[in-house]
């Protein structure tokens, strides 16, 4: 798949909106107004003819209200494509480059292997799939849509589309900038989702500033399955253990049996 073709949007069948995005490479639109509650399946119908995926996108960033269509949140340009990463390669990679120092074990104000127990600091492969007999995925993302669009309040989303071939994808092919201090290549995160999709059907379906929020159509639902699944998370995503749950076994706690999986990068 190439990241570097602009789109053909079917604008004469969308509702008002945006082509979000540089210049040269408008890969996103957004519509004008906040998500309604039936705009995930209305658009998810019109987008797959065209080769577009539905999204939605948290009204959050610093700039206020549409800061979305500002061309500098989306970079396509600088993300490399999915297909050229391998998602145990880089979960492998991430963690050795976020699990605690060996020195922080002496530090009674340092976190220590503590953190990453009861997984030492080799990392311990990818974990087993969640249940075969998990709800739709499909149905699993429109539902955790339409829960996210009636929510409303502060961040209330507006939906988009992008081109893209899966869900994972849709990170990459948007050129989302969000997780700049962990990776400025969002392509080798839109791997590992790629492997959360075949593994526990998981389907991308919120993006914010800084933050990502994916539906789970069959989580792990035992306390070993949720702990290697948490140890995938904290490598993807180390703020939602440092800066959350504290550590790999109470964020396991979190997510045996948890339909949706939210990521946050500070």
């Amino acid at each position: 798949m190439t990241m570097s073709a602009t789109p053909s949007f079917p604008l004469s069948v969308l509702p008002p909106g945006v082509l979000a995005g540089p210049v040269r490479r408008r890969t996103v639109w957004v519509g004008d107004v906040p998500a309604a509650p039936d705009d995930w399946v209305r658009l998810r119908d019109l987008g797959r003819p065209h080769g577009l995926l539905p999204l939605l996108l948290a009204d959050d960033g610093p700039w206020g209200p549409g800061w979305w269509t500002r061309e500098h949140v989306f970079r396509p340009e600088r993300m490399s494509d999915p297909d050229d990463h391998h998602a145990e390669v880089v979960l492998r990679t991430c963690w050795a480059g976020v699990v605690p120092d060996e020195e922080e074990d002496e530090d009674p104000e340092g976190e220590g292997i503590e953190v990453i127990a009861p997984f030492g600091r080799t990392w311990a492969g990818l974990a087993e799939p969640g249940p075969a007999a998990g709800v739709d995925p499909e149905r699993t993302a429109a539902e955790t849509a339409a829960v996210l669009i009636g929510a409303g309040g502060r961040g209330r989303p507006r939906p988009a589309l992008v081109p893209a071939r899966r869900s994972a994808d849709l990170p990459a092919a948007a050129g989302w900038t969000g997780p700049t201090n962990h990776t400025n290549d969002t392509a080798v995160l839109s791997a590992v989702l790629r492997s959360w999709e075949d593994r526990y059907g998981a389907r991308v379906v919120a993006l914010g500033f800084d933050h990502l929020l994916a539906s789970v159509a069959s989580p792990p639902v035992t306390s070993a399955a949720a702990l290697a699944v948490a140890a995938e998370h904290f490598a993807f995503c180390p703020d939602n253990v440092w800066q959350g749950a504290g550590s790999i076994r109470e964020y396991a706690r979190e997510l045996r049996g948890a339909h949706t999986w939210t990521f946050w990068w500070d």
